[in-house]
């Protein structure tokens, strides 16, 4: 009977630990189950699922960007908006938008601080035709991307990518389509990058 209630105090402890405590006895990661095939097999592909309406993957942002600026040659970077629910679609159909115009890498940042500074909710066609106009895209450009099929066909798969990679919450990167971290798994957001170097280290040593 002591050990019984031994063992139940032992799980009681454990599950009261605070995350970073747990992640510091983890790897910083899990196994993605099962895992996804990658776009290009001989590249590391990086995931980073996100959000525009997300505080933390704003705040992550800077360190992300950093590390793009000196990846590694042989990774190949993808962002991928995260859907959970109808709020969230509106921010990746701004992404989409952007992607199918070509202006991704230049809007991606103003997009964050149209949200998050400027607390623009850009969740309508007109708010969001001023938005890419005022980024030098044509109008025209712009209602024919937003009404097409494509971006439609894209919003409708989001969710079932999500759940592929068993995203739950952002921001989350995903390593290879096998492992994936967040900031409570690695401890904080300033060691996701930490651990995205360590998996990429150690996918890269398999090829």
């Amino acid at each position: 009977m002591l050990k019984k209630f031994a063992g139940i105090a032992l799980i009681a402890f454990f599950f009261s630990l605070p995350a970073h405590l747990l992640a510091e006895e983890s790897p910083g990661y899990e196994a993605v189950a099962p895992a996804q095939p990658t776009a290009n097999p001989d590249r590391i592909e990086v995931l980073e699922f996100f959000w525009y309406g997300c505080p933390h993957c704003y705040s992550f942002e800077p360190a992300l960007k950093s590390w793009l600026k000196a990846k590694p040659e042989n990774v190949e970077f993808i962002r991928v908006p995260a859907v959970f629910n109808e709020e969230w679609g509106k921010g990746a159909k701004a992404y989409y938008i952007a992607e199918a115009l070509g202006v991704i890498d230049a809007v991606h940042a103003d997009l964050f601080d149209a949200v998050q500074e400027k607390h623009q909710k850009l969740d309508s066609e007109e708010e969001l035709a001023k938005f890419f106009t005022a980024h030098g895209v044509k109008e025209a450009d712009f209602k024919d991307t937003y009404n097409s099929f494509m971006i439609d066909t894209k919003l409708r798969q989001a969710p079932a990518i999500a759940a592929k990679y068993g995203i739950t919450g952002v921001p989350t990167i995903i390593v290879n389509g096998k492992y994936r971290t967040t900031g409570n798994l690695a401890g904080g957001q300033e060691k996701m990058i930490d651990v995205l170097n360590e998996l990429v280290k150690k996918e890269s040593g398999k090829k």
